[in-house]
């Protein structure tokens, strides 16, 4: 099965992966790995640190001559900005106020630590380059099967955008050139207005992403099992990104106000296309099967939870009231936040395309796919 693994500290040497179950016969290519990281340091809004960490992948192996083996593929993203090692001292001093809206308290109250670093350093967002190299990866298997998937953003703070039905190629055109990598230009200046207006308060602010994914064939997914429904899959992956609080496929919470023979996506059939549909309100998953349809997610993420002008707390020693520590951070990463959803979508329908089609190589799952490509032209 598909899998992959994530180790290191926000501070450490270095961030760690594993990509294990991965077909063999897949080229890869490292640019575009390193491309997808600069997509996730990039967009209006980010902090300091995004100017001194420029991240670089580093395969260490699970590859020969650009192509990958079949074996586990690790893979290493060094930290330029490291302060922790493993045996050696550090003189950093211990932090003893937790962040509201963070891991901090949970986080020390689980392992029973009073030096919040200890936590903060494996709980950090930092740790979700790792994930873009895994989901990387995944899209470029997924390409091979003309499977897309992209990200743009439709909401931050009290600007969102109307749901609408675009294809992957018209938000791609549309999001050229743009900041915050919205379609909307004018929505675009507003929601500009408000992170300048946010970063002069020392706040945060919180947006929505949607995700869309074109290109799957029907049938990836299960309602055999409750954990195996792919929306369940896509929501527990999306959901694990830092700061994601809520997910919605098509319609999402707006199926609730409407009645079923407004709302539900009426079956047709011709020669030329077999089975479809003219509207994509369930968003592309049915009984936790894909439909044909472009998946269509959108995923709400709340404002980050570092403060210049931080919010009260309470010291863990002394137990008096204090003020977070203002620790260096975003005012927004909207843009960040979508890549690392395209990346976490890319495993998820990776994982579910191996499964229905496993084969060891990609040849063979090619073989395996067309298959049943021609049945479905016959059903």
């Amino acid at each position: 099965m598909l899998n992959f693994l994530t180790a290191g500290e926000s501070h450490g040497r270095a961030l760690v992966g594993i990509l294990e179950g991965f077909p063999k016969g897949v080229r890869v290519s490292e640019d575009f790995i390193n491309k997808e990281l600069e997509r996730r340091q990039s967009g209006f809004g980010r902090g300091p640190r995004m100017k001194i960490e420029k991240d670089q992948v580093e395969i260490l192996s699970g590859l020969r001559g650009g192509k990958t083996l079949g074996s586990p593929i690790a893979f290493l993203i060094r930290n330029k900005d490291a302060q922790i090692e493993p045996f050696l001292e550090d003189n950093l001093p211990p932090l003893t106020v937790p962040r509201p809206a963070h891991t901090d308290l949970p986080g020390a109250l689980k392992y029973q630590d009073k030096d919040i670093r200890n936590i903060l350093e494996r709980a950090s967002a930092r740790e979700t380059a790792l994930r873009v190299v895994a989901g990387a990866i995944c899209k470029q298997l997924l390409k091979e099967f003309k499977i897309e998937i992209l990200s743009h953003v439709v909401g931050l703070g009290k600007r969102v955008l109307p749901k609408k039905s675009l294809t992957i190629e018209e938000i791609r055109k549309r999001i050229r050139g743009s900041l915050l990598n919205c379609i909307d230009r004018k929505k675009e200046k507003e929601m500009i207005a408000q992170i300048k207006k946010a970063q002069t308060q020392g706040d945060t602010l919180g947006g929505i992403i949607e995700v869309v994914i074109e290109g799957l064939s029907p049938g990836l997914g299960s309602f055999m099992g409750w954990k195996d429904r792919l929306d369940a899959r896509l929501s527990y992956a999306l959901v694990s990104i830092p700061a994601v609080k809520g997910v919605e496929f098509g319609l999402g919470f707006d199926y609730a106000k409407l009645r079923g023979s407004q709302a539900h996506d009426e079956i047709f059939y011709s020669k030329r296309k077999g089975f479809y549909y003219k509207t994509n309100n369930a968003g592309g998953i049915l009984g936790g099967l894909s439909t044909s349809q472009p998946i269509v997610i959108r995923i709400a993420m709340k404002p980050i939870a570092t403060l210049k002008e931080p919010l009260s707390s309470v010291d863990l020693i002394t137990h008096k009231k204090k003020k977070a520590p203002p620790i260096r951070s975003d005012v927004t990463a909207v843009v960040a936040c979508g890549v690392i959803a395209e990346a976490m979508s890319a495993f998820i329908i990776a994982q579910a395309l191996l499964e229905k089609f496993s084969s060891d190589t990609l040849s063979e799952l090619k073989k395996s796919y067309n298959s049943y490509l021609k049945t479905l032209k016959n059903f």
